[in-house]
């Protein structure tokens, strides 16, 4: 059975029974449910490309993402990725991908929303001035943001509390008589490692602690440049008793370094990472900042994308989630106190 024959076994017109079975507010509960009642019962099921057509929308949600080799093997991003896939099947929608160069990135962003070739986008490693969100904001298109940024426009983002974790690991690590601690951070364009650098700076002030800036190393987020700025800690002198690592990419390569000079980790120097860290190449039971479940992350954006999509303002749709330390054997109390 098509619309048009379900319109007329009802004695509705059929704008009003699309209407119904979209949702549209205007039509009344009454004549909602007997339209839905009816179409469950003859099994009709719309045809997406003419639902599409009838309500100006594609039915897909986006992510342009200037992929990093890393990426396709971040447990954390695929986790993301399919909370959200799985969120957008429930409501019938599909989740694209559209892998860029970092040159081409706010040019694809461009040609995405003139061509409306989805109904909105999810907006990830969030920068501190960010034209992606200047320029979505600008046009009106939908989006949300995984991570905030600097922005005087409301916006629909979600984040976790990055000062208040780094603050847990901080408050951690000075209870076990730690003072000389050092901070391997990402980018610090990137606005997570902005806030948590502010927060891990702001921890140890409060502490009465000055910070020795050979502690503070940044722009690493894989393997490779977390395990050389280990290395470079390492030859310090003298060395941190412990690191907090503000990545789980950079997270694997610090602790790899570590066991590769012989280092006893939670005795000789302690290691807390934000972001789970499972790794064959270093085991488990790193004692982590941890945030929930990456699926029920990627699961929230879509919710929130799609209230945006209902007509929700955008400054109604700002979720903080907080982060929580999960201890490990790779933190112990401080062997060389100041």
């Amino acid at each position: 059975m098509n619309l048009k024959s379900l319109a007329i076994a009802l004695g509705m017109s059929k704008t009003t029974v699309s209407r119904a079975l979209n949702g549209y507010p205007e039509v009344n509960c009454r004549t909602r449910e007997r339209v839905l009642a009816a179409a469950k019962e003859v099994g009709y099921e719309a045809n997406p490309m003419a639902r599409s057509l009838a309500v100006g929308r594609s039915n897909v949600a986006g992510i342009i993402y200037p992929m990093l080799p890393t990426d396709l093997g971040d447990s954390m991003f695929l986790g993301v990725v399919a909370g959200m896939s799985e969120a957008l099947e429930a409501s019938k929608m599909n989740l694209i991908i559209a892998p860029v160069s970092p040159q081409n990135e706010q040019p694809s962003y461009e040609q995405m929303v003139r061509g409306k070739r989805v109904d909105g986008l999810l907006v990830g490693r969030t920068l501190v001035r960010d034209e992606r969100i200047a320029y979505l904001s600008r046009t009106g298109f939908p989006f949300v943001t995984h991570g905030r940024t600097d922005s005087d426009t409301p916006y629909a983002w979600f984040d976790y509390d990055n000062e208040a974790g780094i603050r847990l690991a901080v408050e951690r690590l000075l209870g076990l008589g730690h003072q000389r601690i050092a901070l391997i951070s990402a980018p610090l364009e990137l606005n997570f490692a902005r806030q948590r650098k502010d927060g891990f700076v702001g921890a140890m002030a409060a502490a009465g602690l000055g910070i020795d800036p050979r502690y503070l190393i940044d722009n690493t987020l894989d393997r490779r440049t977390g395990y050389q700025a280990m290395q470079q800690l390492l030859a310090s002198s003298p060395r941190p008793s412990a690191v907090i690592v503000d990545n789980h990419l950079s997270g694997v390569g610090a602790v790899r370094a570590l066991l590769d000079a012989g280092i006893d980790i939670g005795k000789d120097m302690s290691v807390i990472v934000w972001g789970s860290v499972e790794d064959t190449l270093i085991g488990s039971n790193v004692t982590t900042i941890d945030q929930p479940e990456p699926r029920l992350a990627g699961a929230k954006m879509i919710e929130m994308l799609l209230a945006l999509l209902r007509g929700t303002p955008p400054a109604q749709l700002q979720v903080l989630w907080q982060p929580i330390l999960l201890p490990g054997v790779t933190v112990g109390v401080c062997a060389h106190r100041v």
